[in-house]
């Protein structure tokens, strides 16, 4: 999503498009409303939902590139004569924008962005990048090894370094979803613990993953109990972490059944 943007924001610097909104909804609709796309004259970005609704979209938009002149605002009834079968309206928003516009879309596009904190710079750590980045989640990727981060990184992804790991925890934005997967047990059981410490206090974490099995949780739980963790508090963590029902270790398998637990919403 996020790369989405830059996509055609380094390209509407270059040459004008038309943007494409959706502007409002009612009943069964491909798209939410927020939705966007930008058309140039020979390609695409985004999406409003595809079918007959975005090939007449994408028609109007072409038309204004060429000069034409048109409502801003387009209804559209979905159904039989139009090819799609949702049955409810979607309103459309036709907006010209060249270069000048760039800094504006830039704050205008971006939205409410889901802080993630990602401790770990392994495998799965690197595949998890890959699939956030392109979704709604403002990304703070730490790891207590020096070098572990590639050279470049999506904007919405800061990197930090932090030794020992755990320290890094007090300093996470409020609302933060944690996912730990660091190169060692122990250092995962420091983070975990911290983690539990902040929303002792505080309250602020609504999400505590801890990658690996129901045995590395049992094990975890006995020595977080020994630091002096009530059942209650280790309720907040999640171990294994990933929505139940999707198959396969491999750091790709991994990345995107945590992804898709995170836009369920707080797994509890």
């Amino acid at each position: 999503m996020n790369q989405i943007k830059e996509r055609f924001l380094e390209r509407l610097a270059r040459e004008p498009a038309v943007l494409v909104h959706v502007a409002a909804t009612e009943g069964s609709v491909p798209r939410e409303a927020g939705t966007w796309m930008a058309v140039f004259p020979d390609a695409l970005v985004g999406t409003i939902g595809g079918g007959h609704l975005e090939y007449q979209a994408v028609a109007s938009a072409r038309a204004r590139l060429a000069g034409a002149v048109g409502p801003e605002l387009q209804r559209v009834v979905l159904g039989p004569s139009l090819g799609q079968c949702c049955g409810g309206v979607v309103q459309l928003r036709f907006e010209s924008v060249d270069g000048a516009h760039v800094k504006r879309l830039e704050q205008a596009l971006t939205g409410q962005l889901q802080p993630v904190a990602l401790f770990g710079g392994g495998h799965v750590g690197h595949a998890l990048v890959r699939v956030l980045s392109n979704l709604p989640f403002a990304l703070t990727w730490i790891d207590s090894r020096d070098g572990i981060f590639p050279e470049a990184v999506p904007k919405q992804v800061v990197c930090e370094y932090s030794d020992p790991v755990q320290r890094a925890v007090p300093r996470l934005a409020p609302g933060s979803h944690v996912l730990i997967m660091s190169f060692s047990h122990a250092e995962d059981l420091d983070i975990v613990a911290e983690c539990l410490k902040r929303q002792r206090e505080k309250g602020d974490l609504p999400y505590i993953g801890l990658i690996g099995s129901k045995t590395k949780w049992a094990s975890f739980r006995q020595r977080l109990a020994a630091r002096g963790f009530s059942d209650k508090e280790l309720a907040y963590v999640t171990c294994p972490i990933g929505l139940p029902g999707i198959k396969g270790k491999e750091p790709e398998v991994i990345a995107v059944a945590v992804a898709a637990q995170l836009l369920q919403g707080t797994p509890k």
